[in-house]
């Protein structure tokens, strides 16, 4: 699904604007490291970001760089990760960092990035955005529920289709440059985390609800259900 142009502008806008506002500080978002952005996004999977900044800051102060976590030994690395759970997503970053300092490139493209160990799609997409501002899109649980209550609400994230849609509409969000689309990819993850949330849509905070299909229909809703009390 692509959305028109002029509406895509507006809402990447208004969310820019918000999140320059409201956005939290977060320690990740404060470096264009790749190393520092790669360890945030793999511990932000499946855990919530309060439990991760304590974990982040611990986990690279014993690996700081590259090349610490690559010359490390494995139990060393599970040790730094213990508590956090999933514990694949440790081993996938330690074989990642061997890979990339056997070859000496850390790739900036996120067909590239994919073929490294642990990394999908949406990790590719935000190394690429985050760390070396390339204008790429990103779809995470809390963005697809942003782009589909905004933009397609009978979009199933859970079926094949469902998600080439979400994608589309992300790609199709993304503003003209990369440094913009640091701050719009932010923003809607940021969106769905504080107010578009999975237990209830904060319409009402919204910067971007005047442009949602899901919040536009709740409002003409109510408006209808005024109206038939009023008559």
């Amino acid at each position: 699904m692509i959305v028109e142009r002029a509406r895509a502008l507006d809402f990447s806008r208004a969310l820019r604007s918000w999140f320059r506002r409201h956005g939290r500080s977060l320690p990740w978002r404060e470096t264009r490291d790749p190393y520092r952005v790669l360890v945030s996004e793999a511990m932000l999977q499946q855990t919530q970001v309060s439990r991760v900044v304590n974990y982040y800051a611990r986990f690279l102060d014993r690996f700081p760089t590259m090349d610490a976590l690559a010359a490390a030994r494995p139990g060393a690395v599970r040790e730094s990760w213990d508590g956090l759970g999933y514990y694949a997503r440790a081993r996938n970053l330690h074989a990642l960092a061997r890979k990339v300092t056997a070859s000496g490139v850390f790739p900036d493209d996120p067909a590239a990035l994919r073929a490294l160990p642990g990394i999908g799609a949406y990790t590719a997409g935000a190394v690429a955005s985050f760390a070396f501002e390339r204008r790429a899109a990103l779809v995470d649980t809390n963005v697809a529920r942003v782009l589909r209550r905004a933009f397609a609400p009978r979009a199933d994230f859970t079926t094949s289709r469902g998600q080439r849609r979400l994608w589309g509409i992300a790609e199709s969000l993304l503003p003209a440059t990369g440094k913009a689309t640091w701050t719009h990819n932010q923003a809607v993850m940021e969106l769905g985390a504080l107010v578009c949330t999975a237990r209830v849509a904060k319409c009402g905070e919204c910067p971007v609800s005047a442009l949602c299909q899901t919040a536009t229909a709740g409002k003409r809703a109510r408006e209808k259900r005024r109206t038939k009390r009023a008559g």
